[in-house]
């Protein structure tokens, strides 16, 4: 769940976090297509988003092994 909304103080700054997720959105999408890794920090790790769940899964059960 994404936290509420902050105006940010300086009106320049108003649209980077729009910008940010566009650009997200985008390095995703061209990870998938050209079947490259596209790692985040999420929940308390560096995670490849471009995996399948099940994927994702194998591959951190092979590297603790």
């Amino acid at each position: 769940m994404r936290s509420k909304t902050v105006k940010p103080l300086n009106e320049e700054l108003v649209g980077v976090d729009a910008a940010l997720r566009r650009a997200a959105k985008a390095a995703q999408a061209l990870a998938r297509k050209t079947k490259t890794p596209c790692y985040v920090w999420k929940d308390d790790k560096i995670v490849d988003v471009t995996l399948t769940k099940t994927r994702r899964q194998a591959s951190i059960t092979t590297k603790h092994q």
